[in-house]
C-alpha cells in the first residue's frame, strides 16, 4: 500500500507501507531457517580428542580426532582447511604384506550415528606448508567442510609426535 506522508519541509513523499506486505514474514522466516540450520548441525556432529602432531621445520603435520555423527542422516566430509597452513588434505594409511602406503581421500562418508576415528595408521589429515610458527600446547583452528556446504570449526591441540 502506498501512503503519502507530509514531512517537516511541507513536501509530500510517497512511502511504501511494509506492514501489510508479506515480505517481512518471508524474510524473517528465511533468516530463522538459515540460523537454525547451522545450530542443529553443530549439535549433530561432535569432534573429540583433536590433536595436531607437528615435526620440526617445514615438514607436514598430521591431524587426528574422532568424528561422531549423532544425526539420523549420513554426512560426507569433503575437505578441511586452516588459515595456519597452505593446504590440508585427507589421507588414509594402510599396511599390506608389510608394505606401508598412504593414499589421498577425496571424501569420507560418516553414516548416521557412526563414529570415525582419524588415527595413526588409518585416516588422518595432512597439514602442508605451515604459515606460522607453532609450538607444543598451541591451538590451531581447523574447519571441517561437508558436502552439504556446512562447516564445523574445531580447535586442534599441537602435540609432539612422541606423544602419539
Amino acid at each position: 500500500m502506498l501512503r503519502l506522508v507530509r514531512v517537516k519541509n511541507g513536501l509530500d513523499k510517497r512511502r511504501i507501507d511494509m506492514q501489510h506486505r508479506p515480505f517481512r514474514w518471508i524474510a524473517g522466516g528465511l533468516l530463522a531457517l538459515m540460523l537454525s540450520a547451522g545450530s542443529v548441525y553443530a549439535d549433530d556432529l561432535k569432534v573429540t580428542d583433536a590433536r595436531l602432531s607437528i615435526l620440526p621445520g617445514d615438514r607436514p603435520g598430521a591431524g587426528y580426532f574422532q568424528l561422531h555423527n549423532a544425526s539420523d542422516e549420513s554426512v560426507t566430509l569433503v575437505r578441511a582447511e586452516s588459515s595456519d597452513f597452505e593446504n590440508v588434505e585427507m589421507h588414509v594409511s594402510s599396511d599390506e604384506d608389510g608394505m606401508a602406503s598412504m593414499q589421498s581421500v577425496s571424501e569420507l562418508e560418516v553414516a548416521a550415528d557412526e563414529q570415525i576415528e582419524f588415527a595413526p595408521k588409518g585416516y588422518h589429515l595432512m597439514f602442508m606448508k605451515r604459515k606460522t610458527s607453532l609450538s607444543v600446547g598451541d591451538e590451531v583452528e581447523v574447519t571441517l567442510l561437508f558436502d552439504n556446504e556446512r562447516r564445523l570449526p574445531v580447535n586442534f591441540e599441537v602435540v609432539s609426535p612422541a606423544s602419539m
